[in-house]
């Protein structure tokens, strides 16, 4: 009985697991292949074509609100790198009582909806008169980006040895020289990690931004939700396109870093 239940998870597995990718990836590899359709629409494949890459890379907005996007991501998460990594040093060495309240509240940006967060920041805005605009959307950004940062760095304390800092301050080095010469190095593949993903999260973000943004200041996900409004065409599917190749570029590198990062610190054990 034993054996004919493991042959059965044996076949239901692979086929369970197909399933699930195909449900998830099949709608992204969709846009991916109609971004080549020399059609406009997608009820139909009209034949193979790059002309949209080449109109999109010939198109003055689109470059603009690529522009505002990557400056956009990168004060978010060079901000959120900062705040989230010093925030996550001092959750672990100052032994507070409600630590854990604490580290709760430190990454419930991420729980809450972000219509919810959009409307909540905008009355803020509104009413200590800041105007919308870059400034709003990297505060806004920095806010939810701040939790990826902080949840990286933090499962890197967690995994260090403390004999290691332990050791540096018996041989006279300062805290400060402690966290400068020995913390800091062992947790940088974190908070790198951790600010990839940021960049991730704010290139991506589209109802949040809805909320703060200005006519002058339009970034791709918004350009990009406005265009399918109006009918879009594969020139949109090919945006979208780079977009997810640059993410998953971004992710991918991410995991890498905590992988190595993760080899080192287990090596530094042994």
């Amino acid at each position: 009985m034993a054996n004919k239940r493991r042959k059965k998870r044996k076949i239901f597995s692979p086929i369970y697991l197909t399933l699930v990718l195909i449900i998830l990836y099949l709608p992204i590899l969709m846009v991916v292949i109609y971004s080549f359709n020399s059609g406009r629409t997608i009820a139909a494949w009209q034949g193979f074509t790059t002309n949209w890459y080449t109109r999109l890379f010939n198109n003055a907005l689109m470059a603009d609100a690529l522009k505002n996007s990557l400056i956009l991501a990168g004060l978010s998460a060079g901000f959120a790198g900062v705040i989230g990594t010093l925030g996550a040093i001092g959750l672990a060495n100052g032994h507070l009582k409600g630590g854990s309240f604490i580290e709760s509240l430190a990454t419930l940006p991420m729980m809450i909806p972000e219509l919810v967060l959009g409307m909540a920041y905008l009355a803020v805005f509104t009413a200590v008169g800041v105007k919308l605009g870059m400034a709003a959307l990297v505060l806004t950004h920095t806010t939810f980006c701040v939790p990826y940062v902080f949840i990286n760095v933090k499962s890197r304390l967690v995994g260090m040895d403390p004999a290691i800092e332990e050791a540096a301050r018996d041989l006279g080095a300062s805290p400060l020289r402690v966290l400068r010469d020995i913390t800091i190095p062992l947790i940088m593949p974190a908070v790198i990690s951790g600010m990839m993903l940021a960049v991730a999260m704010s290139i991506d973000d589209v109802v949040i931004s809805f909320f703060v943004t200005s006519a002058e200041t339009t970034t791709l996900p918004l350009k990009v939700y406005t265009g399918l409004r109006s009918g879009g065409t594969p020139e949109i599917n090919a945006l979208s396109t780079l977009m997810l190749a640059a993410i998953f570029v971004i992710v991918g590198l991410s995991q890498l870093l905590r992988a190595r990062s993760d080899k080192k610190l287990y090596a530094s054990k042994q």
